[in-house]
């Protein structure tokens, strides 16, 4: 007979999920009310409202995707994008590649400007791309690479994108909460983002934001968004303002919860601080793993605090090593993707994991591993 699951107790220090603080595990068991419920209605405000401050902007389209930051991703893509629209398309890594998939499938094509893994994106060859396709219609990079954990210069790729009269599409799922990000001053039209990584949230929500500019391409569209689901034309009808909201689908309510209890941690901690929190705990990362011999893939200017891709120590073999950090530590990190399999681990440091108990355990059981 199978019983009630009870999972183990980790320190999740890979690329997410990340540790969720014990007070949104509290909101997600309050009790449940119907998602048309006034009070949820009210709920859903301060949502939105929490969101605009951390993406950093005033946009009225901005709201929780209920489904995860690939959805996120989608929704962004299927509403912006029609059959024949050009999209240059930043492959820096696996996130990147996505984003291709995403513009091929919207019957959209798909400019890639590639680089290195592990490098940020190269300005110089996104403005020469847009020099050569003065037709293009959107450019999208990710701003933090979750795969190697580098940050690419997002003020400057929005700035050559507005020069050219291109829209842009942002992945900050790692970004948001531990990195700056600024919307609006950046300029910045479809950006998308996820719950399980520096908010501390359980997985399953993709934070949006639509610029105007991006809203009314969505709303003087030819074509209908392939999307029903992600259809924002629809789903504004259920997110939209005032107090009467159409249905649309049922949304995640428990989940809203915990997300609701993450942003209002957010905004009691300030952006600033968190910011500053998730440097301090990379930076005695970084000087614990030098003591024992560990370096990082990224240049030191181009890191993400909070998603350190560090290389392997000769000699490790890196299944058995992780296998034996779970096992014996309780403690997740994450593999290598890509070229970098077995020659890499990402150390998360987001929200509630950026703390330095973890820190501290992170390294104790990584030196008695490789010994």
């Amino acid at each position: 007979m199978i019983t009630s699951f009870k999972p183990p107790q980790r320190t999740l220090m890979g690329p997410g999920p990340s540790d969720v603080h014990p007070r949104i595990l509290e909101a997600l068991g309050r009790p449940t009310i119907g998602h048309l419920d006034p009070a949820f209605i009210g709920m859903m405000d301060e949502v939105k409202t929490l969101l605009q401050y951390a993406f950093q902007t005033e946009n009225a389209l901005t709201l929780p995707v209920s489904a995860p930051g690939s959805a996120g991703m989608e929704a962004c893509f299927v509403n912006l994008i029609e059959p024949g629209d050009k999209v240059i398309v930043c492959v820096n890594g696996v996130f990147g590649t996505r984003m291709i998939e995403n513009v091929t499938r919207s019957g959209g094509e798909a400019i890639r400007v590639d680089d290195a893994w592990g490098q940020p994106v190269d300005t110089n060859k996104v403005e020469a791309a847009l020099e050569t396709n003065p037709d293009a219609k959107i450019l999208a990079f990710v701003h933090a690479e979750t795969s190697t954990g580098v940050e690419s210069d997002a003020a400057a790729l929005c700035a050559l994108a507005k020069a050219h009269d291109c829209l842009v599409i942002m992945d900050t799922v790692t970004g948001l909460a531990g990195v700056p990000v600024k919307v609006d001053e950046w300029g910045a039209d479809a950006v998308y983002s996820g719950t399980q990584k520096c908010l501390s949230c359980t997985p399953g929500i993709s934070p949006v934001t639509f610029s105007e500019r991006a809203a009314e391409t969505i709303r003087n569209r030819k074509t209908p968004v392939q999307s029903w689901f992600l259809d924002m034309n629809l789903v504004m009808g259920y997110w939209g303002p005032g107090a009467k909201r159409a249905y649309h689908h049922t949304a995640p309510i428990n989940a809203l919860y915990g997300l609701h209890e993450s942003l209002v941690m957010l905004q009691e901690e300030g952006l600033e601080a968190s910011f500053a929190r998730h440097k301090a705990m990379h930076e005695k990362l970084r000087d614990g793993l030098a003591e024992i011999g560990i370096g990082y893939l990224v240049d030191e200017a181009h890191r993400l605090p909070q998603l350190n891709a560090v290389m392997i120590p000769q000699g490790v073999d890196d299944a058995t090593a992780r296998g034996r950090l779970l096992n014996e530590f309780n403690l997740e990190i994450g593999a290598g993707l890509g070229d970098f399999a077995g020659k890499v681990w990402r150390i998360g440091l987001m929200g509630y994991s950026a703390r330095e108990e973890n820190v501290q355990l992170c390294l104790d059981a990584l030196k008695a591993v490789i010994k």
